[in-house]
């Protein structure tokens, strides 16, 4: 949260300067409060795994937040109870008289899919669509990440050779972005996927930085200028467990997957994986609710029509 202090008093410039986010009491005093409105659009077949974690990393912030779970309707889930997803989940048709503070578009297994082929695509953009007029800022997470830059400005992406998967180190290229602060200079990030984008692709776009980049896993996070998107080529929302569950599902299904990188200790399947990553993790999702949606949200989110974006 950021530090109130009184107007003028000297050390605000010397703290501005560290990159450490302070509020001038006029500031403070002027603010209304209330809850932040996230919509999660959770496009993962594990929806009950995927949504807890997230929601751990939304809920470890003193903010409060109002979350809504938003499915598919053009696509019949066949890992989640109809129950659950009746229970929990609304369809685009039922919110979309709403709006919110920020929205969470997840990963989802259909990378080596044509992204026309995926059966709910045209609801997809759809949502996405409806997102410039009704949404501020809106965080996709892997294929989600790679589906909203193909889909925003054409970003293609390519297949690798073989899966990427484990926990890869990663560098910070402008350390004074908000999503940024209080990062240290290397920071771990799971990743799991078949295709990435290449960074060529983003530099063409004026409207688009690359905020953090791997060595082995390329092209991590953007962001566009004006703080609407962020694009998260990785995984940091994953838990202990969740690259372990993957590697013996695809290993009983005799898929011979290699051990993922950096993960078990030792490179040894029988031990139990350390977390490295939790951490920033916690500060990236901290920052972007914080920085985009506590202190940049119209208090009446009926003001968000006024802000259209191209």
């Amino acid at each position: 949260m950021p530090i109130k202090v009184s107007n003028g008093l000297p050390a605000t410039k010397i703290l501005e300067s560290e990159n450490i986010f302070v509020m001038p009491e006029d500031r403070a005093m002027a603010q209304d409060i209330r809850p932040l409105k996230i919509l999660i659009l959770n496009l993962m077949p594990t929806k009950i795994e995927t949504e807890t974690q997230i929601l751990r990393l939304l809920g470890n912030t003193p903010l409060q937040v109002d979350i809504e779970l938003l499915q598919m309707a053009s696509h019949e889930s066949k890992h989640t109870s109809a129950q659950h997803l009746t229970t929990f989940y609304k369809t685009f048709d039922e919110i979309k008289d709403q709006k919110f503070d920020g929205m969470i578009v997840t990963g989802a297994p259909v990378e080596l899919l044509a992204y026309e082929e995926v059966d709910y695509y045209k609801e997809l953009t759809t949502i996405f669509e409806w997102a410039k007029h009704n949404v501020y800022s809106t965080l996709f997470i892997c294929w989600g990440a790679q589906v909203g830059l193909y889909y925003r400005y054409g970003v293609r992406k390519f297949t690798y050779d073989k899966k990427l998967c484990g926990i890869y180190n990663h560098t910070i290229l402008n350390r004074l972005h908000p999503l940024m602060r209080g990062f240290d200079d290397y920071f771990l990030v799971p990743h799991s996927r078949y295709t990435g984008v290449v960074k060529e692709d983003i530099e063409k776009h004026d409207a688009l930085e690359i905020l953090a980049v791997s060595e082995q896993a390329g092209v991590s996070i953007v962001c566009s200028k004006n703080g609407r998107e962020f694009y998260v080529l990785g995984h940091c929302e994953y838990g202990r467990e969740t690259l372990a569950e993957e590697y013996f599902r695809d290993k009983n299904k005799g898929l011979n997957p290699e051990i993922p990188y950096n993960y078990f200790p030792n490179d040894d399947p029988s031990k139990r994986p350390v977390v490295t990553w939790r951490s920033h993790a916690s500060l990236l999702y901290a920052n972007w609710l914080n920085y985009y949606l506590y202190q940049q949200t119209p208090y009446d989110l009926e003001d968000l029509k006024k802000m259209y974006y191209e």
